[in-house]
């Protein structure tokens, strides 16, 4: 499908929505996105008093451009989360988790808001090419802990992350057959280890996603350093454009044969800023 795409998000935080005194912090931590969470974040009793707090903050706050994991399509408060999410323009698209159908993703997009489906379980890598067809759906992503569980794998182990650069693949098939927004990353679980997240981020970049979910403030500006393109890469860059301009199919630059796929890099790196 072929739709409007706003441009690429290096990162996306996640604060619960049942704590709402963490909103401006999150906000302040320079995230592409903020991803209120009335989901795994927040216990089965504050589900509604969630989804009260960010109306409130909202409502004050008008300005602002929020994306809401809403609880999943099975879930009791699923459809009043979807219900909340349409009333508020400040809520720019929906993180819907444990997606497994396109008629889930369909029905989530009835809201007018762009969608991100969360692939979680196998189903949901079985049914990934109807989920990500669906008009409305903006840009794909997963998550690594539950997927790992409905798969069997041990967490953590070398052996499981051979396993999620399979769904990496599947994901980035897809983004590109459905023509969406560069796809984000799952979580770095521990977020003390800040060089081990660069090291997982730079990874993910050069797999060609878009950037990643964060769990903790402190993770932000490491992921937003690496997937934002250098002064190098941006030099290169427009140096490639300038010079195809009026230039033969393929050319030489600074010694290097210049040709269609390395101007449409160039064109990408530009895009993103």
């Amino acid at each position: 499908m072929s739709m409007h795409l706003e441009p690429s998000v290096k990162s996306a935080l996640f604060v619960p929505g049942s704590r709402p005194e963490r909103f401006d912090k999150a906000i302040a931590t320079g995230a592409d996105k903020i991803v209120v969470d009335f989901e795994d974040a927040v216990e089965e009793s504050m589900k509604r008093q969630a989804r009260e707090n960010l109306g409130i903050y909202l409502t004050a706050n008008p300005h602002l451009r929020v994306v809401v994991r809403i609880n999943a399509s099975d879930h009791p408060e699923h459809q009043g989360d979807l219900d909340f999410c349409s009333r508020f323009p400040e809520v720019s698209a929906i993180l819907l988790p444990k997606a497994e159908s396109a008629g889930q993703v369909d029905h989530a997009a009835s809201t007018g808001k762009r969608i991100w489906p969360l692939i979680e379980s196998t189903k949901g890598l079985e049914f990934l090419p109807s989920i990500a067809s669906v008009a409305g759906v903006e840009r794909l992503t997963f998550g690594a802990l539950d997927l790992g569980l409905d798969l069997g794998l041990r967490a953590q182990s070398t052996a499981a992350a051979r396993m999620f650069d399979q769904v990496r693949y599947q994901i980035l098939i897809n983004t590109v057959r459905s023509k969406l927004a560069r796809p984000l990353d799952t979580v770095f679980a521990n977020f003390s280890d800040l060089e081990g997240l660069a090291a997982f981020a730079h990874d993910a970049l050069d797999m060609g996603f878009g950037g990643m979910l964060c769990i903790h403030p402190s993770q932000v500006s490491v992921v937003n350093t690496v997937f934002e393109p250098t002064t190098d890469d941006i030099e290169w860059a427009r140096r490639v454009v300038n010079a195809a301009e009026g230039a033969p199919g393929a050319f030489r630059l600074d010694g290097k044969m210049i040709d269609a796929p390395v101007i449409a890099a160039a064109h990408r790196v530009l895009k993103i800023l």
